[in-house]
């Protein structure tokens, strides 16, 4: 594999359906807000109505909120099934085509899991829902990573890089921040798990900013811009945590009252949700990008490490 490998235009799909997708998730982390997920109580039609005919424009502000979620649902199940036919066309590498193809699927599946929680008007299957969200982004973000240039020239540029020591750091700031991001989803839907999601936050603050120092200290370029977004996204996501917590129970010390569905407590659970999942997001795109190196090794001449750098990442992405 070389430098030739890089196909910017299925670059450009991956990074273009992954960013879009960010649409019917921040609406869909609004409805769970607003406790909008049974605005109907039909699905795949809205109101007995085609979902592509239902006139949208003109609902009440809760139908209009889910059925744009659905919509946006199935642009992005137009826009992955497009990216996956574009992989087929123009990309070389099987795994990344075989990824490029599961996605789509996934989109599939979600869009069923959120058809089942309105059908069986379950909150539990709204936290599935919820859930499964993250990982079909993260899966997108990671396709995206995976037909960048960095990654496909980072073996080269980076092969002086002791990073085998980064490892277990690498894979514990995602494995953790997967554990919260479960307790968070059962507290929102559930309201269940409050203490241990606090409690929690601690060891994932600890763990990311340990990550952050960690890509800061390694002399691979593509880890340093982690060690600006990890602890840029973990502050932040505290800050968004304290502030939803405030707004949702109030805070006696300073005598502070919470007023429910107020904008304050909307807006801050809602990017508290949505700051989570982009954390989750970047940190396992750094596992992956740690492993991506230490699987070449400094050793290793430019083309066996790519070789290995891909074939060992295929079989974690499988």
């Amino acid at each position: 594999m070389s430098a030739s490998t890089y196909q910017p235009t299925v670059h450009r799909f991956a990074v273009a359906t992954a960013c879009v997708a960010l649409l019917p998730i921040t609406i869909g982390a609004l409805v769970t807000t607003m406790n909008w997920g049974m605005a109907f109580l039909d699905w795949p039609s809205s109101d007995g109505q085609n979902m592509l005919l239902y006139p949208w424009l003109r609902a009440t502000t809760d139908k209009f909120a889910e059925h744009g979620h659905r919509l946006g649902g199935a642009l992005i199940g137009i826009l992955s099934a497009a990216m996956m036919l574009v992989a087929w066309m123009k990309e070389r590498r099987l795994w990344v085509r075989v990824l490029a193809t599961v996605i789509p699927f996934c989109v599939l599946a979600q869009g069923i899991l959120g058809g089942m929680r309105v059908l069986a008007n379950d909150p539990r299957m709204a936290m599935f829902h919820g859930a499964f969200a993250a990982v079909v982004f993260t899966l997108m973000a990671a396709l995206s990573l995976f037909t960048g240039r960095r990654w496909i020239d980072a073996p080269i540029n980076d092969r002086d890089a002791e990073v085998d020591w980064l490892k277990p750091l690498a894979l514990a700031a995602p494995v953790v921040l997967v554990i919260q991001y479960l307790l968070g989803g059962t507290l929102r839907h559930l309201g269940m798990s409050l203490y241990e999601h606090i409690g929690l936050a601690v060891l994932v603050f600890l763990v990311v900013i340990a990550a952050a120092v960690g890509a800061f200290m390694s002399r691979a370029g593509q880890l340093r811009r982690y060690a600006w977004w990890l602890p840029l996204l973990v502050g932040l996501q505290v800050v968004l945590g304290l502030g939803a917590f405030a707004t949702k129970y109030g805070y006696a010390p300073m005598d502070y009252v919470a007023v429910q569905r107020s904008t304050q407590q909307i807006l801050l659970r809602t990017s508290h949700t949505l700051i989570g999942m982009l954390l989750l997001t970047t940190a396992t795109l750094f596992a992956l990008s740690v492993y991506r190196l230490a699987a070449c090794g400094k050793n290793e001449t430019a083309g066996s490490c790519l070789t290995a750098g891909t074939m060992r990442v295929e079989g974690g992405a499988s």
